[in-house]
């Protein structure tokens, strides 16, 4: 198995909207898992797909108000 690469840009508040990005875009993709479960009757597993999505989505908020900060400082 192979590492993935490393990032080019070394830099703090580039990493903030990587992870930014990746937070928000899970969430939005936990709509198709939490139906997947829902048509298939697993109301445990629907369940615990929201959770993960609730949590990226309080990061995604989170991650919003610092790159805000950030920009506002700059």
């Amino acid at each position: 198995m192979t590492a993935a690469p490393k990032s080019p840009v070394k830099d703090k508040n580039y990493d903030l909207v990587s992870v930014l990005q990746a937070s928000l875009q899970y969430a939005w993709q936990m709509e198709e898992y939490i139906a997947d479960a829902e048509r298939d009757g697993d109301r445990e597993l629907a369940a615990w797909f929201r959770q993960i999505q609730e949590n990226n989505q309080k990061a995604g908020e989170q991650g919003k108000r610092l790159l805000a900060q950030r920009l506002a400082q700059a």
